[in-house]
């Protein structure tokens, strides 16, 4: 999206740092993943709120514990790195109507509440993260992709305006994340290529509208 500041992230070298040394990174640097981190551990809950129930209940234990895990994680880097960091506050169901109504009203199947909740929940993180990253995101842009995908994916928008739909092509490209976890943990995961899938598919057909 050109905004200012991200071309100044130099994401593989950190990445390389962090493999080497948790504990020897920049200030800078241990903020970044220390929230990246962080985000990653609290995303998972309100996510699984907009899901179905059978799905809420098969996940939340193991949604939990890594929670746990990469919070010990992300105050260790943050300690080691000297810095402080925030978890972002991510918007459940109960807490967002969508023109006019409860947020879930308008969604009726998995794949409908799996996009509205990926098309809210990763600008939610995006913005939060990329603030610790020193990358300005304008709130004009924000609010027009918060109001429009929630119409859109949950309400009675029929499409997104051209920025919008761009800025969420980018959000949606998580399925190469899911896909590189999937393999380097060896986990060969039907429910993590079914993410991959929907992610995927729906990144395409908004790079294709």
């Amino acid at each position: 999206m050109g905004f200012p500041g991200a071309a100044d992230l130099d994401g593989d070298r950190i990445a390389a740092r962090l493999a080497a040394d948790p504990t020897d990174l920049s200030p800078a640097s241990a903020r970044s993943v220390a929230t990246t981190l962080l985000a990653d551990g609290v995303f998972s809950e309100p996510y699984c709120e907009w899901m179905p129930l059978w799905y809420e209940l098969g996940l939340i234990a193991p949604v939990r514990y890594g929670e746990w895990r990469l919070r010990r994680v992300a105050r260790e880097v943050a300690a080691a790195g000297g810095v402080t960091v925030s978890a972002p506050h991510f918007s459940r169901p109960r807490d967002v109507v969508v023109d006019g109504r409860p947020a879930l009203a308008g969604l009726s199947g998995f794949r409908e509440r799996f996009l509205a909740a990926a098309a809210l929940l990763h600008l939610e993180w995006f913005v939060h993260v990329a603030a610790a990253d020193g990358i300005a995101v304008p709130s004009d842009l924000v609010e027009r992709t918060r109001e429009e995908s929630l119409s859109y994916y949950a309400g009675d928008r029929d499409r997104l305006s051209p920025e919008v739909r761009r800025f969420q092509r980018l959000l949606f490209a998580d399925d190469a994340w899911v896909a590189r976890v999937d393999e380097a943990y060896g986990l060969d995961s039907r429910l993590f290529g079914l993410w991959e899938r929907l992610l995927r598919t729906e990144r395409r057909r908004l790079a294709g509208e």
